[in-house]
């Protein structure tokens, strides 16, 4: 495996990496729960059943932070042979929680009343 190559987005980060491993053995690591149980915990899913799969070629999964605020997210798993007879993996993490949008939207300076903490 050489090391991956990451670019960052708006709302997520996009990684991919050469194996050595063939397309399939990299299929079953991300698409068999008790594999991908080793390295991303059915803990971190929002749902354990992927959101949308395309056998042999890509998985997504919906997760959720388990500390507040609690925000969502996909990760997609793409799969294609490589050059070498190994697999390039393109991993990409997105922000996906509709809260973030509405953040975006309301102005710092909007009509909403102040909101003040007791010290």
């Amino acid at each position: 495996m050489n090391d991956g190559k990451a670019k960052e987005q708006k709302d997520g980060i996009e990684l991919e990496f050469d194996l050595d491993e063939p397309p399939q053995k990299v299929w079953r690591a991300i698409s068999i729960p008790e594999f991908r149980e080793n390295w991303l915990p059915k803990d971190a899913l929002a749902d354990p059943t992927p959101a949308t799969i395309t056998p042999g070629e890509e998985v997504r999964y919906s997760l959720r932070d388990d500390a507040p605020p609690f925000l969502e997210s996909t990760v997609t798993f793409t799969i294609v042979p490589n050059a070498t007879g190994g697999t390039r993996l393109r991993i990409i993490h997105e922000l996906t929680d509709a809260r973030l949008d509405r953040m975006a939207k309301t102005p710092a300076n909007g009509n909403s009343p102040t909101l003040m903490l007791a010290a």
